[in-house]
């Protein structure tokens, strides 16, 4: 065994409400049916930190995403009180990365400049589509012309370290509606791009009523035209979904990825701790219904030791994602496994080029990223348990392709973009 160490932390809160709830959907959200109980969870956010503070004690907090669901629902002012009681029982950086998930329909004029008061740092704004049709095919309660008023306003305001959610292989979408949809984007000036394929979901709308879908070959080529067109503006990708401009990657997500910890906070929420002194990593839940969440205590957030024999797997369903992928020596420092426990994977991969090795680093090759599904399946061990989707700090929108994408992936809630 080698020594486990402390990563860095970061804080996910989960805001569960939605305006409505999109037929692709299968994240941990809910249709606001009445009035937003938005003093009552402020509260229980509250307490749910400062029960949970005691864990991480002396612990600096790095990012903090706001995800959901919609937290824009949410006004600057609750945002900001939320921020104030994370600083009074947590220690955050000076430098904090703080994101705010925003739906371009649910944010009141003006806005964004209050909200970079309250102290967000960041906004992922849901776009998904820039032609009518298609956001009335999602669901989407937005119009074209709202994002890009939106992101007028989020560079007024001082934030225009923004990303954009965008979404392909639509109902009826072709390769040149692909990448008009992104260049209406690109126009935007983001400073980060997630793209990912639209899929269908079990336990959603379109999974009951399927649309019609381009089918693979058309969405491979949708995906390697757009990637060019990134490219070219200017965005590197640096993860299966994610693109940016030069030092705007999602210091939030990237700890994901690097396999650091993050408490969770809210309905639904999910959280790593790891515990050097016990040789422990912790998995946490939150109770899932928001009625449940705000009736409870505290006492019922669910806690599971990560099995020796899971901890491979969940690695590199972390790591693998990453286009650069990993130091050698992170796998045993935040593991607490030697790197004999990946080894053999490891080799076969490497015949099979789906991973390459250079001194110190392995990373998935072009291959890799294609068929990532098949890399992980290799470190899944014979006797455990498939885990369960939302336990995995997977994407909570989405990466590019069923056959190019990790097969474990769903409502996690701990995870934007």
């Amino acid at each position: 065994m080698s020594a486990l160490t402390t990563p860095p932390l970061a804080l996910y809160v989960h805001f569960p409400w939605c305006v409505r709830k999109c037929p692709y959907c299968d994240f941990n959200s809910y249709t606001l049916g009445g009035e937003l109980p938005e003093s009552a969870y402020l509260g229980r956010l509250a307490r749910d930190l400062e029960a949970q503070a005691s864990e991480v004690a002396g612990r600096e907090v790095i990012s903090v995403f706001l995800g959901g669901g919609t937290p824009s629902l949410f006004s600057p002012r609750s945002i900001g009180e939320l921020l104030a009681a994370a600083r009074r029982v947590l220690k955050l950086a000076p430098r904090l990365e703080v994101t705010l998930e925003a739906n371009p329909g649910a944010i009141e004029r003006g806005a964004f400049r209050e909200y970079r008061a309250a102290g967000v740092t960041r906004v992922s704004l849901g776009a998904q589509s820039f032609d009518p049709e298609r956001l009335k095919a999602l669901g989407r309660i937005h119009s074209p012309a709202e994002t890009r008023r939106a992101a007028e306003e989020l560079h007024a305001a001082g934030l225009a370290n923004f990303n954009l959610d965008l979404m392909y292989a639509l109902p009826g979408q072709d390769v040149p509606a692909a990448r008009l949809d992104l260049a209406g984007a690109l126009e935007l000036h983001p400073a980060h791009v997630s793209h990912y394929q639209l899929t269908i979901e079990p336990g959603t709308v379109f999974a009951a009523r399927r649309p019609p879908l381009p089918d693979e070959d058309a969405a491979a080529a949708m995906l390697d035209a757009c990637a060019a067109l990134l490219g070219e503006a200017g965005f590197a990708q640096y993860e299966v979904s994610a693109y940016a401009r030069p030092g705007r990657q999602c210091r939030h997500n990237l700890n994901y990825w690097r396999f650091g910890d993050y408490l969770g906070v809210g309905a639904g929420a999910h959280g790593k701790l790891t515990f050097p002194y016990a040789g422990q990593i912790v998995r946490t839940l939150q109770p899932r219904e928001p009625r449940r969440y705000l009736a409870s205590s505290g006492a019922e957030l669910v806690r599971r030791a990560v099995p020796e024999s899971e901890l491979p797997f969940e690695f590199m369903l972390n790591a693998l994602r990453l286009k650069g992928g990993f130091d050698a020596t992170l796998f045993p420092a935040r593991t607490g496994l030697d790197w004999q426990a990946i080894a053999s994977p490891i080799d076969r991969l490497l015949r099979r080029g789906m991973l390459r090795r250079t001194p110190g680093r392995c990373r998935p090759s072009a291959q890799g990223l294609r068929f990532l599904n098949e890399m992980l399946l290799e470190f899944i061990p014979e006797t455990a348990e498939l885990p369960g989707p939302s336990a995995l700090s997977t994407a909570a929108s989405g990466e590019p392709g069923l056959h190019r994408r990790p097969l474990f992936t769903g409502s996690g809630g701990a995870i934007g973009e």
